[in-house]
């Protein structure tokens, strides 16, 4: 027998649309993760993309648990001295609600030109409308 060994070429892509009203960031980041990896896919191998395309709607109504909304914090840098810039999670979901998940996928993706691929596939939505309807996506619920 010969052992099989994916090439991105080969791979069907499909899109899948997540509505995070209500779902936890972390539990919801890890499952977009696995997703745009192509770790539920039977041909997954690591060293190459064949993940597919999600789209995250509703991304001001993810909730998290425990103190977090204000304790944690989102560093910047401007790369000038005392250019640091301090950000609490409850200002960046009034703010920017669709880098807060795209922030917390992109931590659980491989670092590298590898992950950078991956997290081109991600599409993020504040509100309930995305504009990929042409493609077709698919509702995926989560638990």
């Amino acid at each position: 027998m010969k052992t099989y060994i994916a090439s991105p070429a080969n791979v069907e892509r499909k899109w899948y649309v997540i509505d995070a009203e209500g779902q936890t960031l972390g539990r919801l980041a890890s499952v977009v993760a696995q997703i745009l990896k192509g770790k539920n896919k039977t041909v997954y191998t690591p060293y190459l993309d064949l993940g597919d395309n999600v789209i995250i709607v509703n991304a001001e109504k993810i909730k998290v648990t425990g103190k977090k909304l204000d304790q944690k914090i989102y560093f910047s840098h401007s790369k000038y001295a005392g250019g640091t810039t301090e950000t609490s999670l409850r200002e960046m979901l009034e703010k920017k609600p669709c880098d807060v998940v795209t922030h917390a996928v992109k931590g659980m993706l491989p670092k590298g030109p590898l992950g950078r691929q991956m997290i081109e596939k991600l599409h993020v939505y504040a509100g309930p409308e995305h504009k990929n309807q042409a493609q077709k996506p698919e509702v995926l619920v989560l638990k």
